[in-house]
């Protein structure tokens, strides 16, 4: 992993914390927050539980970071194999 791309994933663990009290205080606390590739970039996953209502200003990025948002549903803890 080359320098710039080491620096864009630690950038990125670096907002999940606060892109998730962003996200939380828009959509409610139905919200987990990943790192993940956007792009070949470094970004965040964002999911919620559901859509946000037309009328929330989401950001365009958190501290700079890119994110996607998507709706997941509920989710459940599979059974242990």
């Amino acid at each position: 992993m080359g320098s710039q791309s080491h620096d864009l994933l630690a950038k990125a663990r670096a907002a999940k914390a606060t892109a998730l009290k962003v996200f939380s205080g828009l959509l409610g606390d139905d919200v987990a927050v990943g790192v993940t590739r956007i792009d070949g970039e470094y970004g965040l996953k964002v999911n919620v539980v559901h859509p946000p209502p037309a009328s929330v200003n989401l950001p365009a990025a958190v501290n700079g970071v890119p994110y996607r948002l998507e709706v997941t549903g509920r989710l459940k803890k599979r059974p242990a194999k």
